[in-house]
């Protein structure tokens, strides 16, 4: 007995290992793949956003209202803890619920929740944060877009999220980060191939923007602006 569970711990530790490279060199090969790069647009470019990561999440970050979107009734500002309504930017990430919720900080990550998150377990949510300025650096990339590649954004970003009566399902929790984020339920389940930077990869590829052609790693989005 011993030697049969023996044996098939082994196999599982062989297929663990194979997946583990067959996963890395498609992250590598997949993210230099470029799509929407030689698209041409007639019309001016007058929507600015920017992606910004932390090392290993990437947000989608907004204007919070303009002429083609007006965040303000969807990711409220009396949602988060500050209730400050003077900030110009909204910050939207896709990301397991378990994770966001629960994991405060990496150190708070524990192997139930882990395991959930990379094999279909749980439930998924969008993550919204309020930004009064952003500064561009290595970490944090303006993008030009026309007004139709940005309603085509939001279009991808509303479709996200789960909605009951006109509104999207706000998550009431005191897991917040600080005094101005919020969550919200969304569709879709996190996994090891659809992770939050597949997310807002898809989302620029909706767009028409630059994007990998999958990525399941920041570096994946950001190695193609440069």
């Amino acid at each position: 007995m011993l030697k049969r569970a023996a044996k098939y711990l082994g196999y599982f530790f062989v297929f663990l290992l194979a997946f583990s490279a067959v996963y890395a060199v498609c992250a590598w090969s997949f993210s230099r793949i470029t799509v929407n790069a030689d698209v041409i647009n007639t019309e001016p470019d007058e929507v600015s956003i920017y992606i910004l990561t932390n090392g290993m999440h990437t947000d989608l970050v907004l204007p919070v209202k303009n002429d083609v979107a007006d965040w303000t009734p969807i990711f409220r500002y009396e949602h988060t803890l500050g209730k400050d309504t003077t900030a110009p930017w909204v910050g939207l990430g896709w990301g397991d619920q378990g994770i966001y919720l629960d994991t405060p900080t990496w150190d708070d990550l524990t192997f139930e929740t882990a395991f959930k998150a990379a094999f279909f377990l749980s439930e998924s949510a969008v993550h919204a944060t309020f930004f009064k300025q952003l500064t561009e650096d290595e970490s944090c990339k303006k993008i030009q877009m026309t007004k139709a590649e940005y309603a085509r954004l939001a279009r991808f970003i509303k479709d996200t999220l789960e909605w009951k009566d006109g509104a999207p399902i706000y998550i009431n929790t005191t897991a917040q980060y600080g005094e101005t984020d919020a969550f919200y339920e969304s569709h879709g389940t996190y996994n090891v191939t659809h992770t939050c930077n597949t997310w807002a990869n898809n989302g620029l590829k909706a767009s028409g923007q630059k994007a990998a052609l999958w990525t399941p790693f920041d570096t994946g989005i950001f190695r193609h602006y440069q």
